[in-house]
């Protein structure tokens, strides 16, 4: 379109500034010119930039004065991006709610063109996107809001295709047990087989500690150990990563790694050297990532292959941000793997909830606006409501747990012989 001289500039809006590296270094393989604005920033390089570049923070932060900018540098002939468009949830009944949505309609209401990507098309609180295209539909006998995608891609279609790589998943089962200090009676509880909501948190929690030897989360993480290490039979550069639940729990789990004798990168948001961590991670200088949240979403990094997802949070887009880490090829594996490609392999703990997501990663659902909603699925922990596994599982015995791996119909015919 700018070449045909319907748009001249664009300005992207991302939701952390760890992707804004990802899009300048994209733009400027098609010949673009994409520059972080800033109200302090160099005048004479923004003026000549084709696009402006920022987190939806920023832009809120600086409204006033982007607006006037964008104004005087983009003029009505402008594209405004925005990557990761399922965090501008808007509520009607809140005029003082999320503000990031707000923030864009503001600011693109005079762009010629409005784009909006997104990898997980819904939101645990049931909001709609702002800008979005929304329709009316029948379900279960009631009109409920439904947002219509103008363009919509399945994960399995891009896994037919070789754009990027299936997932085979691999779940620790165990026995929780549950004492009260003090206390001579116990709880035990199979953690793949329960079905009681409150339960099935707690029984989660539990498994993903490092207590000792036979903990749950520790034959995973050994398991994921030696996964990379056949991985990298085929895939040298190949690199694991660790989705833990706090701080704390990352910190233990990289001690952990490192006693094994692996090089570990640490990141989380409270570390002001995390951009530059992930960088050294992408270039292959460590055999894995432990982190807590800033690798669920946008992170860019083909040799991943591996990943253990050990946290508390179970909503399906965390759980699918997290694991598609693992998906992305670079030019140079496609150049040497057939199609269907080699997959990545998925760690975690054996809660029902998980595993019926892991069911349906590659399938696309609708994202049904609900009008009346159930208050305990619009938390971000609690998962929402589900109805356990629906399809069979196959366990394995090896001596230390049983691993349940799903076969599902999204894996290439050889990994289901």
């Amino acid at each position: 379109m700018q070449h045909e001289g319907r748009l001249s500039r664009f300005v992207v809006f991302c939701h952390r500034t760890s992707i804004l590296r990802q899009w300048r270094d994209a733009a400027a393989g098609l010949g673009l010119s994409l520059e972080e604005w800033s109200a302090c920033g160099d005048a004479g390089l923004l003026e000549q930039a084709d696009g402006w570049l920022l987190t939806y923070q920023a832009a809120a932060r600086q409204l006033p004065t982007l607006t006037a900018a964008l104004q005087h540098w983009g003029g009505p002939d402008l594209l405004a991006i925005a990557d990761e468009a399922h965090h501008l949830g808007m509520d009607p009944d809140e005029p003082d709610g999320p503000i990031w949505g707000r923030t864009f309609l503001d600011l693109s209401h005079g762009c010629r063109l409005r784009l909006g990507l997104t990898g997980t098309p819904f939101r645990a609180d049931n909001l709609a996107f702002c800008a979005a295209r929304r329709v009316r539909v029948e379900a279960q006998g009631q009109l409920v809001e439904q947002i219509s995608p103008d363009l919509c891609v399945e994960p399995r279609q891009l896994i037919a295709a070789g754009d990027v790589r299936p997932l085979e998943f691999h779940f620790q089962d165990g026995w929780v047990e549950h004492s009260r200090e003090g206390m001579p009676d116990r709880d035990v509880s199979p953690l793949s087989a329960e079905q009681r909501e409150s339960w099935r948190a707690r029984n989660l929690r539990r498994a993903i500690r490092l207590s000792d030897s036979s903990s749950i989360a520790l034959q995973l993480l050994l398991r994921a150990r030696r996964q990379l290490e056949r991985v990298r039979q085929q895939h040298p550069r190949a690199g694991g990563l660790v989705i833990a639940r706090d701080i704390d729990h990352a910190s233990a789990i990289g001690r952990l790694l490192e006693e094994e004798g692996d090089r570990v990168d640490l990141v989380h948001s409270q570390d002001p050297d995390a951009a530059q961590r992930l960088a050294q991670f992408q270039e292959g200088q460590a055999d894995w990532l432990v982190s807590i949240d800033m690798c669920a979403e946008g992170f860019d990094a083909p040799r991943l292959r591996v990943v253990a997802y050990l946290t508390t949070v179970v909503t399906r887009s965390r759980f699918v941000q997290g694991i598609t880490r693992a998906v992305r090829m670079s030019s140079e594996r496609s150049a040497i793997e057939d199609i269907p490609r080699d997959p990545s392999v998925i760690f975690a703990p054996a809660d029902p909830l998980l595993m019926s997501y892991a069911r349906s990663w590659s399938l696309s659902e609708p994202y049904r606006i609900r009008s009346d909603q159930p208050e305990d699925d619009a938390t971000e922990t609690s998962g929402g409501s589900w109805r356990g596994p629906s399809l069979p599982l196959e366990a394995v015995n090896d001596g230390a747990g049983e691993v349940i791996r799903l076969r599902t119909p999204e894996l290439p015919r050889f990994l289901q012989q």
